[in-house]
This record gives C-alpha cells, structure tokens and sequence, in this order.
C-alpha cells in the first residue's frame, strides 16, 4: 500500500460547524499534514471555523474533486452527511471521531498522530461501501434520495400505528402495523436498526436489514434481504401522517396510497481503514462486548 500512501499528496479537511470548541483538532491536523510535506485543503467552512489560511472550495464536493483523501471530524452524522454530498466520487474518506459512539469515524481525535504517520507508511486499505436510495412519490412530488446507513418510514408526531404495505421483488411480504420500518445498507445495520432490535451485519455484506419499529404483530421480526433486491413500501394510512427520512434527514410525508422503492444504488463511496483496525474490533470495543466468564 506504500504506493497508494505516496498518491496522497493533498489532503482535504472537513469539520462539523456545530462543534466549533473542537477547532483545534482541525488546526492540529493542518499542521501535521504540512508537516508531513503534504498540502491542506479545505471547504470554507470549515476553514473558518477552525481560522484556517488555506486554500479553500465551495462544499464538499469541490473539495473531493481537488484532493487525494478527505479527513471528516466529527460524529457519524457528519460522515453521513459528507458521503451523501461526494457519492460516487472515488475520494477517500478517514473519519476523525469529535462525536459519540461512532462506527464511521475509525480515528480517536487523541489518536490523529499516529492514525497519519500509518496513512504515509501505507497501512491501510482501501473499503468501496455501497449506497442505498429511494425513489417515488412523496406529497405529490417526485423523489430520488440516497443513504449510507438507512431509509426510514416512520409515523409523524402523533402516538398512533401506521399501517405499510411492504414487498420485494414483487411478492408481498405483509401489511406492518408499527411505528415504523427501517430499511438499511449494509454500514447502517449498527445505527437505528440495531437500536430497534436488527442483527448486526458485517458493512461488506451484500445484504439489506429490514426492521419494523415497535410492530404490532410481535411474530414480525426483522428480515434479511439480498442487496439486488427491490422493495416497495406503500403507506396506507392517511392518518396519522407517515414520514419518509434518509440518514435521519426528513425528506417528506407519504400520502396515503403513495410508493417508494428502496435498491442499491449505483454509486459508492470509499473509506480508509487503518492496517490494526477491524469492525468486529470496533464491536468489541464500541458496544461494550466482554463475553462470559466462568
């Protein structure tokens, strides 16, 4: 990998603006990139919040189109945020974690040091995770809208059960009477669907999640799906109102009697992992897993 390490010569840098007290995490990481003899690039706001004087691009596409790796500080939502922007783009990502809990964001924001000495020694890899989308009709517009972790119809703000027709492939599965159905990639089987009772899956696997939230009927279990699927969801009720949402970013209202369809989309994004990281690693050690001792 020494030879990907030496195509990395100009570096993007990313922050979340609502974490504006850990700037000097993205100050710290210019420096070791200049450094380095690396060049250090930025969208403008990140460069203002961290009072940076380098050069700078409009957003995060711009930036991904200009630069060799992307370094993205802050949560999983700042990841989800920045994948949506760049999807497609064959620009790395290495997640620096300011946030929570974390499963995207590989770095510890006290590890950045030794997590860049490993990027210019070539310990890495490189890891394609696909994207899913949605598409159909939502209020009466057309929609097309994709997600890294999930795609969600949920009910409104209202404590009452809505009701979803749900298929795949053409084959009616169920009507679910639930608050919800979390359809999730791959990467997102950690987020919302495993809070709501989903298995975990390796982000590599070519499958789909699919977890009805708090369902009625308490033989619907969550159902594991091969990633060629197509789903269609239809709401059927008209009260109260059903949500669709994407990464946790509402999209709209369905309607009663509207159709989305969830797939695997044709576009990827790329992130780095360290050589001594693994996701059955960060299992171990994110949720707390210490067995049974007898």
């Amino acid at each position: 990998m020494k030879k990907n390490a030496d195509q990395i010569r100009r570096i993007g840098l990313i922050g979340n603006s609502e974490k504006s007290s850990r700037a000097d995490v993205l100050r710290r990481a210019a420096q070791l990139i200049q450094r380095a003899g690396r060049k250090v690039f930025c969208d403008v706001e990140t460069a203002r919040l961290a009072r940076l004087k380098v050069p700078t691009f409009a957003d995060a596409a711009t930036l991904a189109r200009e630069v060799d790796l992307l370094l993205v500080f802050g949560g999983d939502g700042t990841m989800l945020h920045v994948a949506r922007a760049i999807a497609g783009s064959s620009t790395p990502m290495l997640g620096v974690n300011i946030g929570g809990l974390g499963f995207l964001t590989g770095v510890p924001s006290d590890e950045l040091a030794g997590a860049l000495k490993c990027v210019w020694n070539g310990e890495f890899r490189y890891e394609s995770r696909a994207l899913i989308e949605t598409s159909g009709r939502c209020n009466g517009k057309k929609i097309v809208e994709s997600a890294l972790n999930d795609i969600v119809v949920s009910r409104g703000a209202v404590s009452r059960l809505i009701s979803l027709d749900v298929s795949v492939d053409g084959e009616l599965i169920t009507r679910y009477r639930c608050d919800g159905l979390i359809i999730s990639s791959p990467t997102g089987s950690t987020a919302y669907s495993l809070s709501a009772g989903g298995a975990v899956v390796l982000p590599t696997a070519e499958v789909f999640a699919m977890t009805p939230i708090c369902p009625h009927a308490l033989s619907n279990r969550s159902i594991i799906l091969p990633l060629s699927s197509k789903i269609r969801v239809k709401a059927i009720s008209p009260l109260p109102s059903t949500i669709l949402s994407v990464d946790g970013q509402f999209v709209g209202e369905l309607d009663a009697g509207d159709e989305v369809i969830i797939r695997r989309s044709r576009r990827t994004i790329r992130l780095v992992h360290l050589a001594d990281n693994s996701f059955l690693e960060a299992l171990r050690r994110k949720l707390q897993w210490r067995g049974t001792y007898l």
